[in-house]
């Protein structure tokens, strides 16, 4: 009996071992690609590509209920309601995301982007009732603790840039422990909440693109549309954003809001990298600097 509860500790623990493995390469990977189609092919709109990604995931969770390799509710209205406020939720995510990035530079951007992994674990503490030990709480004072020296030497500092990341973080937050909560109440299972939360998603998504002038027409007349490495590297993107989502959905079901969230930091410091190098608004004082590597 002993053994076989070794047994099932070990399979827990590498069940979250890769989830978290998992989310981090994922996540990794589509800001990459998506870099490339943004900026090497010079795709227009951020904002088509994010409701092309949550069509595709959307088709292929369809398609692989309808061949009987996984089950979830069937669309009905009740069920679309179910989700809520996740989709707002992301969308809140995705708009002050967009503008934070546009109004700081990449390094400040995922630095403070920490105080996210703050707020996941208070909002986890007061809605969860998870505690977590000293040396968890250490390790996000720390990181915090950086975050606030390079933003005291921030030279490149943007009042509305910093409210807008801290909104970010509030969403990132809530979405975090929401969907935590969602997925340990098993009602609509993993797959059906992956499914209807980007059903109920792709309408606010497609009002915001179509109310920005031009976006939805500069992308659908994109004239790399025939070129097919183009279309291999955007159907690509589409593939790792299902595979995002899942594997989101997986590390936070198996893991918590929280790790997701660390997770998500410890990426971002090789993001910051990239755009200490490559991001061309990076202003270097050696107080920020050591600030970002905190």
């Amino acid at each position: 009996m002993q053994s076989l509860g070794l047994e099932g500790t070990d399979l827990q623990m590498v069940n979250q071992a890769g989830a978290a493995v998992a989310y981090a390469a994922t996540s990794f990977a589509i800001i990459v690609l998506n870099k490339i189609v943004l900026t090497t092919y010079a795709f227009p709109s951020t904002l088509v590509m994010a409701l092309s990604q949550m069509i595709f995931t959307v088709v292929v969770l369809w398609l692989a209920k309808k061949a009987g390799m996984i089950a979830f509710p069937d669309t009905s209205t009740k069920t679309l309601f179910k989700v809520f406020p996740l989709p707002l939720m992301y969308l809140g995510n995705l708009l002050t995301g967009l503008v934070g990035t546009q109004r700081t530079n990449l390094p400040m951007f995922t630095v403070l982007r920490r105080f996210a992994v703050l707020l996941t674990m208070m909002g986890e503490y007061w809605m969860l009732n998870v505690k977590n030990s000293n040396a968890v709480n250490f390790s996000v004072a720390l990181m915090l603790i950086g975050a606030i020296v390079a933003a005291y030497d921030d030279l490149t500092f943007d009042l509305v840039g910093y409210i807008y990341i801290t909104l970010n973080n509030i969403f990132t937050a809530a979405y975090g422990i929401y969907l935590k909560k969602r997925l340990d109440s098993a009602e609509l299972g993993t797959y059906g909440l992956m499914h209807y939360n980007c059903l109920a998603s792709i309408p606010f998504v497609l009002a915001l693109t179509l109310s920005l002038p031009g976006d939805f027409d500069r992308a659908m007349k994109f004239p790399l549309w025939s070129d097919t490495k183009f279309l291999v590297m955007f159907s690509v993107c589409g593939i790792l954003g299902f595979l995002l989502t899942y594997s989101t959905f997986w590390c936070t079901q198996v893991n918590s809001a929280l790790t997701t969230s660390v997770i998500g930091c410890l990426k971002n410091v090789f993001i910051s990298y990239i755009g200490i190098v490559l991001g061309g608004d990076y202003i270097f004082s050696m107080t920020n600097f050591v600030g970002l590597n905190i």
